[in-house]
Formats: structure tokens, sequence, C-alpha cells
């Protein structure tokens, strides 16, 4: 067996998973065995001799493929995906693989609204664990940005099927947990913080929060989980922050004369708080475009 055929079986152990990444990305039956077909003609075209990680190396070229494919379908509205999974289509091995992690044609339909890197992000991540280092290359962004990628296609997965979300529900959250963090309420944090929850902060972020702790910005570090480690970071700190609007949520920023220098972005589920990620970096922050509110 010379290398090109070693390879071969190798790419075939992987090409289930593989075709499942492009079906969720797609939603075309055709299309992900494209995907798939473009993706060996690449990795026999390159080799894998120097690869340690085969599996997730062929998950982003994959990726990077459909990110193709979804870039040129936008660029040919007239021309919409329409081969989206359905129940009867037959117990084919894409099929499966969807169904057995509950995803079906609702998520397909919210998966085609959003912005082809926004898909990327959330898929790998979501739903492949893909670190977003990995992830970040085939958007060309930086993994914190690819990172705010997937959080918003998060968001509007969530959102899927449900109201609006409630802007004014999601500012009283918003005002208690910054009115507690300025206050010291250790017990007022834990009240609108989910006992699960996530802080992360950029690099930025955790610099400039550093060198102001004395101004009483909290103590962040890249990331931290559950509600007692987020309250302990935030008691005493964030005392200049003010609500904002940041995109279509409720979040908050620390904006002196105007300009944000720091954004935090929000999520609210239940009337508690999911996720906060604090954002330093000045491109990302432009792209958010946060407006402070009163």
């Amino acid at each position: 067996m010379d290398d090109s055929d070693f390879l071969a079986k190798r790419f075939e152990q992987h090409r289930r998973r593989l075709k499942a990444v492009a079906l969720r990305m797609l939603g075309s039956h055709a299309e992900a065995e494209d995907a798939v077909q473009e993706a060996w003609l690449r990795v026999d075209r390159a080799g894998a001799d120097d690869v340690a990680n085969l599996g997730g190396w062929l998950t982003t070229i994959v990726g990077r493929v459909c990110l193709d494919m979804l870039r040129a379908r936008r660029s040919r509205p007239e021309q919409p995906a329409d081969d989206l999974p359905e129940p009867s289509d037959g117990p084919t091995p894409e099929a499966e693989a969807v169904m057995a992690d509950s995803v079906g044609l609702a998520l397909f339909v919210v998966l085609d609204a959003l912005e082809p890197a926004e898909r990327l992000a959330f898929v790998l991540h979501d739903m492949f664990a893909v670190p977003f280092d990995d992830i970040a290359p085939i958007v060309g962004r930086s993994s914190t940005a690819t990172r705010q990628l997937a959080s918003r296609a998060r968001r509007r997965v969530r959102r899927s099927g449900q109201p609006e979300p409630d802007l004014v529900a999601q500012r009283e959250v918003v005002d208690a947990f910054l009115r507690a963090a300025r206050e010291g309420d250790f017990e007022g944090l834990l009240n609108v913080l989910d006992p699960d929850v996530v802080l992360r902060a950029d690099q930025r972020a955790v610099d400039l929060a550093a060198r102001a702790r004395k101004a009483g910005a909290p103590a962040l570090t890249a990331e931290s989980r559950g509600a007692d480690v987020v309250a302990e970071a935030f008691q005493n700190g964030a005392k200049l922050a003010r609500p904002a609007l940041v995109g279509d949520s409720i979040g908050a920023a620390y904006a002196p004369r105007g300009k944000a220098h720091s954004v935090f972005v929000v999520t609210v589920h239940d009337g508690r708080i999911t996720e906060i990620e604090v954002i330093g970096d000045r491109d990302h922050i432009a792209e958010l475009d946060p407006l402070v509110l009163d």
C-alpha cells in the first residue's frame, strides 16, 4: 500500500463525520458530498505526513470548503439551497447523524439566516468542539472575534421560534448586575448570575482591567466559570460601566467621553445572566458599535 492509498484509507475513517459537518454547514446532501470530495482532493494534493491531529485538520479543511461554498451561495441569492434534510429522506448516514444530535429542519432554517462566518463558527465550535484558535484562520479573524461570531449565532439560535428578545427585561437584569457590582453586593450579584455563568475577556480587556483595578475595574481573566467566581470578579468592580445596546441585546460599556474603551456582551436567559464577554479590542468594538444608554 503506497502513501496515497494509506491516506485515502485514513480519510475514509473520517468521512462520515466530515459529511455530518458539511451537512450542518450547507443543509444540502449533494453540496455536502461535493464539499467532502473537494476536501479529499486538497488533502491528497497536500499530503498529511506532518499532521498530528488528522481528524481536526480534516474538519478545518471541510469547514474552509463549506465557507467558500456558503459565500458563493450568498453571491447567487437566486440559487438557494433546496436540499434541506426532511424526516422522510430515509435513514441516510447524514440524516442519522443529524437526528442523533437533535438537529432538525428548524435549526437548518435558522442557520441559513446566519452570515457564513457566523454559521461556520457556531457549527464547528458548538457542534464539533473545534477550538476557536483553529476556526479563526478559516474566517480570517482573531480568536476573540471568532468567539463573538459563535456567540451571536448562538443567541440567534436560542431565540429561534420565540418572540423578539424583551429588551426591557434584559435592561432590568443588566441594571441590577451593574448596581450590585458597584455596591459590592455579592448576594445581589449571585441573584442575577446563572449558577453556570461563563465570563470571558479578550487580552486587551484583561490588560486594561488590570491597570484600572484601583479605579474600579473588574478582576478579569481570559475565562472564568461559575456564579461565585464571576461574582467575586465583579464585586466592587465595573464602577464606570453603563448599560448599552450592543447589537440587538442589552449589554454594558465603559465609554468615557462617549468613546467605548471596553464592551460587555451579556447573554440573559430566564432572567439571569448566562454569559458575559468583555471586549477590549478596538476593531472588535468598532464592529459591535455599542450605543451607551442613559
